[in-house]
């Protein structure tokens, strides 16, 4: 959430709402992965209760220009553990953004959600124009 933000805005938030759609096991932890070919370089995670971020970054091939200097660096991926989302309840993960990148129609964060009884669900799957949505849709964030 939200839906869209225009290209290149700067210092917004964009939070990844988890369900728990399991009957017998809980949620303990969360894996969002960055789009790679649409940098965003910074990120500040919003405390939750009981989990714990972390926030990984890698080089960039190319450095984004700024007018503060060339950034070389960007977020790949988030990683929250320790916490736990019950069946039937869900659990906001908010993230704040420097800048989001200026091209493109849309961000695509493929996420993994890990159960309590070892099973995974790979949120990975991209909509496709003129098609239904997939069974396990990634979370996607459109730039106007």
């Amino acid at each position: 959430h939200p839906d869209s933000y225009p290209r290149g805005s700067e210092d917004g938030t964009i939070t990844f709402r988890v369900p728990n759609e399991e009957d017998h096991a809980d949620t303990t932890k969360v894996d969002v992965y960055f789009p790679a070919g649409q940098p965003i370089p910074s990120v500040l995670v919003s405390p939750v209760p009981g989990w714990t971020a972390q926030v990984k970054s890698v080089d960039l091939k190319t450095p984004i220009k700024t007018d503060d200097g060339d950034i070389t660096t960007a977020v790949s991926e988030i990683v929250w553990t320790g916490g736990r989302i019950a069946p039937g309840q869900y659990q906001d993960f908010t993230v704040a953004f420097g800048q989001l990148p200026t091209t493109g129609g849309q961000l695509v964060f493929k996420a993994l959600q890990t159960y309590s009884d070892g099973d995974i669900v790979r949120w990975i799957d991209e909509q496709q124009p003129g098609q239904p949505e997939p069974e396990h849709p990634a979370p996607t964030l459109k730039l106007t």
